[in-house]
């Protein structure tokens, strides 16, 4: 009969890793591919109203985004606590809206232009007087494609 020594000299093997170079950048290649950065620090603060029919817009890329708030506690000394117009990172006036929306306009491709939508991202509690001047600059730019940021209704 043969003879079974267990106090073989034998350890742990090593673990293989070269493979983990491959496992490390397809884990950042996920990553950098699933990630969106923020294109607008926003100062202003917006809590979206809520609606029952809603429809989500299809192209992004053809969206100009203006927000209307308060605004955030760091710039409400020097801006005063009344709802603001934001137009990419800087705040505005009505009447800049229309060189805004000629500059957005400049920056598309020509055949994406007449499709340009503009969403007002709005607080809820935003005087519609403000809306209402924000729709007049809109519709003297020829931007008519206008729609309303907003959350669906929990019931």
């Amino acid at each position: 009969m043969g003879k079974f020594n267990k106090a073989g000299g034998r350890g742990m093997p090593e673990l293989n890793t070269s493979s983990l170079p491959d496992l490390v950048f397809a884990i950042l290649f996920f990553f950098m591919m699933v990630t969106t950065m923020r294109e607008v620090t926003l100062k202003v603060q917006f809590r979206v109203p809520q609606a029952t029919e809603l429809q989500k817009l299809e192209k992004k890329s053809l969206v100009t985004f203006i927000y209307v708030g308060k605004p955030t506690s760091e710039f409400a000394a020097k801006m005063g606590t009344e709802p603001r117009l934001q137009l990419n990172d800087q705040f505005a006036e009505v009447s800049e809206v229309g060189s805004y929306i000629a500059q957005e306009r400049s920056s598309m491709k020509e055949e994406d232009q007449p499709f340009m939508t503009v969403s007002i991202k709005g607080d809820y509690e935003t005087k519609m007087g403000l809306v209402t001047d924000l729709k007049q600059a809109l519709r003297k730019a020829y931007a008519l494609k206008i729609s309303y940021s907003a959350r669906k209704r929990v019931d």
